[in-house]
């Protein structure tokens, strides 16, 4: 007797972009811009080996001009170049589900999952990128990019227009670059009661969009929060990098067949950085943990402040 399996529902070939190219697609942190691939022309080839990519920039222009001579020639400076080095995460997850559990239940769950896989995904590597940005933000050489307000007593420890405003002014002339912040559901409920949140109707399809001071807000209640005291994040476009690599088998799909179970394999292999912080950590597998990215120590900045394009804000709620 002929039966649909797991094979049939999922061709590994086709899957493996699918849920790279959906996961971007429902994921809020790729939809407001801030994050945005790796530049191109660099040409990086993130499974060629090793688990850390090099990102190589030239530094700014420096130095005084001079005033023009007709007898002084003007004397030549160079420009340098410095380096920022970014993890490369090796994930994977698998799945798996009894014959019997598609009988009884009237559906098919490996055909449930694989509908759900993308979305899994987009969860994880946003769970991924707080950490990380956890870790990066707990350096030292980080401290010019963190607003802390959270020792304050009463609205000046509070989240509100006036205190965001001086979080966005840590990147000085460069604060209107800024795109989108990530808060705590508790800290998006805090700035609704107060009517500072404003929502952009669904269209064509779309959600809706809800922004502060005109920033798009992504919700998400794996921000930091700890004896009410809220991390939210300012973010400019493109602030973090990606790139996607290939494992050498990104799906695979098995069967145990004495035990009657269809199993999905899914891996990844990808680059989730934010520029201008330099990973200098280790890690106890080929790759970090979540765990290990919040690692202070792991982490250096190796761009001017204004150039992270990245403010770390700790704020309370309303007093």
């Amino acid at each position: 007797m002929a039966k649909t399996q797991i094979q049939d529902v999922i061709v590994p070939a086709l899957f493996a972009p699918y849920v790279i190219n959906r996961t971007a697609e429902l994921s809020a942190l790729w939809a407001s811009g801030i994050v945005a691939p790796v530049d191109a022309q660099l040409g990086i080839d993130i499974t060629s080996g090793g688990n850390q990519i090099t990102l190589p920039f030239w530094n700014d222009l420096t130095g005084e001009e001079e005033i023009l001579s007709d007898a002084d020639p003007l004397s030549t400076d160079k420009i340098t170049s410095a380096k920022d080095i970014a993890v490369l995460h090796f994930r994977g997850k698998a799945w798996s589900a009894n014959d019997l559990s598609a009988q009884l239940s009237g559906s098919d769950p490996m055909a449930a999952i694989g509908n759900l896989v993308a979305a899994y995904w987009a969860r994880r590597f946003q769970a991924c990128l707080i950490a990380t940005l956890k870790g990066a933000f707990g350096a030292a050489s980080m401290s010019a990019n963190v607003h802390d307000i959270s020792a304050g007593t009463g609205d000046s420890a509070a989240i509100s227009g006036v205190t965001f405003l001086d979080a966005a002014q840590k990147l000085g002339d460069a604060k209107g670059i800024l795109a989108a912040v990530a808060m705590h559901s508790a800290t998006e409920t805090a700035l609704a009661k107060k009517d500072l949140i404003e929502t952009i109707p669904a269209s064509e399809g779309k959600p809706e969009i809800k922004t502060f001071q005109g920033k798009r807000v992504i919700v998400d209640d794996g921000m930091p929060n700890s004896g009410g005291v809220f991390t939210s994040y300012l973010f400019a476009t493109g602030a973090v990098g990606y790139k996607a690599g290939q494992p050498k088998v990104a799906v695979e799909t098995d069967r145990d067949s004495l035990a009657g179970d269809d199993i999905l394999i899914n891996r990844q292999a990808f680059i989730l950085h934010p520029r201008g912080v330099m990973w200098k950590g280790s890690a106890a597998g080929v790759s970090p943990k979540n765990s290990e990215l919040e690692a202070a120590a792991s982490w250096e900045r190796v761009f001017e402040p204004k150039q992270i394009r990245i403010v770390q804000f700790k704020h309370k709620l309303a007093a």
